[in-house]
């Protein structure tokens, strides 16, 4: 329970930071990449904070390096993509589409050999539900759809190593704190190059000091969220936090229709989701 409480905080501090990030991209006052740079410096420097002087240790065991190296390739590709995805995508869009990575990650278990259960069956026809109330309402945009269907497809890949990572090789902080590191320089290099920005800069305005360190907050309370239950129950609740405070941005802020039919939607697809959860969880 406490790991799905602080699921839900993580992405509202999150929502926060990538509705700011779509706005100044949308009004060309920052590139996506200066919004990916800013979205990753706090959280490198926390989570080596945390474990430089709280937990004054750094372990990264090099036994891990075959899966971690896989994941850094897949995690600058995803959170590219994902920053492209948040630009273009209405933030509802966003958000439904990628409850797609649950029930990805039951197609997983059943290679690996796992049984179909009841349960599994009536989460995906409940969520099937959830999104044909919203194709026939027209609750679905197809701007961006496809590259946050990607995100949702590939996050199944990334969830996956990270969670092995943490289980049998690296503690959270280290784990994560090399990794939103690969992705600062990253996009710091695209920002610097490509954008002709220096991302550093943008500190000195509150706006963009507020949307880094929001999705530090985010990225810290989320890493650490996957350690109290498992990747699909953590996985769930995330998507369900996400798609609730996105339709309250995206409804706000940038003026987004067809709210009913979206919570409407929500209801089914959460429950769905949740069923699935319990249903790897347990399976």
């Amino acid at each position: 329970m406490f790991g799905i409480i602080i699921a839900g905080i993580a992405t509202f501090f999150n929502e926060i930071a990538t509705a700011i990030g779509k706005y100044e991209v949308s009004e060309r006052k920052e590139s996506v990449y200066t919004m990916g740079f800013l979205n990753m410096f706090w959280a490198a420097l926390i989570f080596f904070g945390i474990a430089l002087f709280i937990r004054k240790t750094f372990a990264f065991s090099l036994e891990s390096l075959p899966t971690f190296s896989v994941r850094a390739f897949l995690e600058v590709l995803q959170a590219h993509v994902a920053i492209l995805a948040i630009t273009t995508a209405d933030r509802s869009t966003f958000s439904f589409i990628r409850t797609i990575t649950i029930p990805l990650l039951l197609v997983v278990d059943i290679i690996l050999g796992y049984s179909i259960t009841t349960g599994n069956i009536i989460g995906i026809i409940v969520i099937a539900l959830g999104f044909l109330i919203l194709f026939i309402n027209h609750g679905i945009q197809k701007r961006g759809a496809w590259l946050v269907l990607f995100t949702a497809i590939n996050a199944v890949a990334t969830l996956s190593l990270y969670k092995y990572d943490i289980t049998y090789f690296n503690s959270i902080e280290a784990e994560q704190g090399l990794m939103t590191l690969i992705l600062m320089f990253y996009f710091f290099g695209m920002a610097y190059f490509s954008a002709k920005e220096n991302p550093f800069s943008f500190f000195k305005k509150r706006i963009f000091f507020g949307q880094s360190i929001s999705s530090g907050i985010a990225s810290i309370i989320s890493s650490f969220a996957y350690g109290f239950a498992p990747a699909s129950i953590i996985t769930a609740a995330s998507r369900s936090f996400e798609i609730f405070w996105a339709i309250i941005s995206g409804k706000k802020y940038f003026h987004e229709k067809s709210t009913a039919v979206k919570f409407i939607s929500m209801f089914f697809i959460i429950i769905g989701l949740f069923l699935l959860a319990y249903s790897i969880q347990n399976g």
